[in-house]
């Protein structure tokens, strides 16, 4: 049965339950759903009027090492391996020990969301992702995020678990000390409290408050923001105020190439399978495969506008993914017979785009190195007809978050715990090094999310 969400509360004033979560993208879906496996009562509350969050305007990917469709399909993979990818992408920062245990608690992850509660995510084979050495990334058939939110809800509908919209969180409740639950409030809804056992903070991060970006990362403030609206960052707030810290503080997930006007992103599977970005003086701006948050910054120096420039053979493996084909469809991607009409589109001179063109096919076939060091090409050298996508660069999600222990449990500056609290996703530490978006792994947000999701559930539940 498909889980209605409901738009106001059936919960009385005060009402006693297991475990309240505050949030109701993936992250706080998946909480919900483990700590209903463990036998928990659990309600989700989410401020805005649908769920989903950053979530639902992902590709729905979810990292696993070692599942059941990555044995079926041959792919040797294992915890050790993911982690060393993650670390190798990210380097050395201030929760690494997440970094190890979502790794381990990966492969079973996605089995459980897809043999268990029936989430249709499928093991990506196309290509590798950016920061992973395997096929490990398991997505919606359609690459959409609110696929993977509209299963998330269903599932959490036949476990008994309420989802109630448009009921905001605007404080915790806590007795000495001990988080007891939460009161909501809001301009549509009567104030009232929900007195739980556990609260899991799954809220996100802060990437739509810009106050909070300048405070905490404000390498971020130029940088337009594509994110889900609800990313304000009051849940952070909550746990500092009860003595917890932040890890990571400033990394993040930005995005190089979201398609301008549009806003649809464009794949980056463009850029993996050969393509490169130019400016409009047209050069590129370095070694694209550094990966789409790791190369925002290079896009954000460019001098605008910037371009995405691949062939048609790219486009059309890429327009296999929905997204990217809606983008063709409404006219984003210019193709382009020859580089007088390249030129013409991207408003580059010409002999400068005939002169990056010429360098970059010959780093391709081996004939020299590339100027930006880029070492993997796929399908270049890039042939004509060439395409031409316009992109600016994005803040997607912020990856600096509370302090947690292994399953989730909100720490203060001494290590112990803050009795009552766990925390997910973008409220939460995130593994994608300490700051900057280089450090991010295709993945990474999800993975933080849903994974950590699992773990604080369960570990909510345990503490009845």
């Amino acid at each position: 049965m498909v889980n209605e969400v409901s738009s106001q509360s059936d919960v009385d004033a005060e009402v006693d339950i297991d475990v309240v979560v505050v949030g109701a993208g993936g992250g706080g879906l998946t909480a919900a759903l483990a700590a209903a496996d463990s036998g928990a009562s659990v309600v989700v509350l989410e401020k805005l009027d649908v769920p989903g969050g950053n979530t639902a305007l992902s590709t729905g990917s979810v990292p696993g090492a070692g599942t059941r469709q990555q044995s079926e399909a041959g792919v040797e993979d294992d915890a050790e391996r993911m982690t060393a990818d993650l670390l190798r992408q990210s380097g050395p920062h201030e929760a690494e020990h997440l970094t190890r245990r979502l790794a381990r608690s990966s492969g079973g992850l996605v089995d459980w969301l897809v043999d268990t509660h029936g989430i249709n995510l499928k093991l990506i084979m196309e290509y590798k992702h950016v920061g992973h050495s395997v096929n490990r990334l398991h997505a919606p058939p359609s690459r959409r995020g609110q696929d993977l939110v509209d299963d998330l809800v269903a599932a959490c509908g036949r476990a008994g678990v309420e989802v109630v919209t448009g009921n905001p969180v605007a404080g915790l409740l806590v007795e000495d000390g001990v988080v007891r639950g939460v009161r909501v409030a809001g301009e549509r809804v009567q104030e009232y409290t929900l007195r739980s056992r556990a609260v899991i903070l799954a809220a996100n991060g802060f990437a739509a408050n810009r106050t909070l970006v300048g405070e905490w990362a404000p390498e971020l403030v130029g940088l337009e923001y594509f994110g889900a609206p609800g990313s304000t960052g009051e849940a952070i707030e909550w746990g500092l105020e009860l003595g917890g810290e932040m890890d990571n503080q400033a990394a993040y997930q930005g995005y190089a190439a979201v398609a301008y006007p549009y806003g649809n992103i464009l794949s980056w599977t463009t850029v993996e399978k050969g393509g490169v970005l130019i400016d409009s003086t047209g050069s590129r701006l370095g070694d694209e495969i550094v990966g789409y948050s790791g190369f925002t910054t290079e896009v954000l120096a460019g001098q605008g506008p910037i371009w995405a420039v691949f062939d048609t053979r790219i486009r059309d493996v890429t327009s296999l993914e929905d997204e990217f084909r809606d983008l063709v469809e409404m006219g984003g991607a210019k193709e382009c017979v020859t580089t007088t009409e390249l030129a013409a589109v991207t408003g580059a001179p010409e002999d400068a785009v005939i002169r990056t063109l010429e360098n970059y096919e010959a780093a391709a076939r081996g004939e020299r190195p590339d100027e930006h060091g880029r070492s993997e090409f796929a399908m270049a050298p890039l042939e004509p007809p060439y395409v031409a996508v316009r992109v600016t660069p994005g803040l997607f999600h912020t990856q600096g978050g509370l302090r947690i222990d292994d399953e989730g449990r909100v720490l203060r500056a001494d290590g112990s715990t803050i009795p009552g609290l766990l925390a997910v996703g973008g409220v939460a530490a995130g593994v994608s090094g300490q700051s900057g978006g280089r450090g991010y792994s295709s993945g990474n947000g999800l993975l933080t999310a849903i994974g950590l999701g699992q773990l604080a559930g369960a570990a909510a539940a345990a503490a009845r």
